[in-house]
């Protein structure tokens, strides 16, 4: 299995069999050079692909050949679009999930609560979601995570067990965070794109094209063109012959601690 132990394992093994035929065949920079590149670039791979399960195992879709999906939305609560999804949502009698940012929490108390209150799951998604938040040590973002679960146990009355990691990047320092918290890591199977999509047919097209029973559908409560199609796309989708149900029951996960 291609993970951030094995790639460890087998480029160390080479470099050590390279630096040996070195001392009796003079081999020219260019090759450890390439040999690191090789090595940089297994790590942006699994750092970048969330479904890659390169630094942890994380959760991306179900197992089933029942016609099943899950849809979820990052980056809310959203004053401009998150009550505008919920009421879609709940024409379509729809359940699905909302991996939440906790900074945005203080200011959309209400918001939140009525997420849970209509019956959705909540999750994780960090505290700061900081452009920098990769970059953080484990400890700084283990503090960032249970500030998180923090801020949404002052409106529910629970904590997530769900975390999607910000931009879907995971390394090491990450991993230990999870861990540390016995957080279960989302991912998802389908990413619309639509936090950079300006045309709803086009997105619609798009994700109704990518489903497959077991997905896992990624869209955004902050994007414009995600409230325009999603009514849509649920029609869509059950025209399919899919049924959509919350990211935990397809998953088979206790989402609250």
């Amino acid at each position: 299995m291609l993970n951030f132990n094995t790639i460890n394992i087998v480029f160390i093994a080479l470099l050590i069999g390279m630096i040996g035929y070195h001392f009796f065949y003079n081999i020219p920079v260019f090759a450890f050079i390439i040999l690191l590149l090789a090595y940089l670039s297994f790590l942006f791979y699994g750092s970048y692909n969330v479904r890659s399960n390169f630094y942890l195992r994380t959760i991306s879709a179900a197992h089933t050949t029942f016609r099943q999906i899950a849809i979820s939305f990052d980056d809310g609560p959203a004053p401009l679009y998150t009550p505008q999804i919920l009421q879609i949502l709940k024409e379509h009698q729809v359940k699905a999930a909302f991996f939440c940012i906790g900074k945005r929490i203080n200011e959309n108390e209400a918001l939140l609560k009525q997420v849970y209150d209509e019956g959705h799951l909540i999750g994780n998604h960090s505290y700061s979601h900081d452009l920098w938040f990769d970059l953080f040590s484990a400890q700084k973002m283990n503090r960032d995570l249970q500030m998180m679960n923090e801020a949404m146990y002052k409106v529910t009355g629970v904590k997530p067990c769900l975390f999607r990691p910000p931009y879907g990047v995971t390394n090491p320092n990450l991993k230990k965070a999870i861990e540390k918290n016995k957080f279960i890591p989302i991912g998802w199977s389908v990413r619309s794109m639509d936090t950079a999509a300006k045309d709803a047919k086009k997105l619609l097209a798009k994700v109704t094209g990518s489903l497959k029973p077991g997905a896992v559908v990624l869209f955004h409560d902050t994007s414009k063109a995600t409230v325009d199609m999603l009514s849509a796309f649920l029609q869509e989708v059950k025209r399919n012959g899919y049924e959509i149900v919350r990211l935990d029951k397809l998953l088979n996960l206790e989402p609250y601690a």
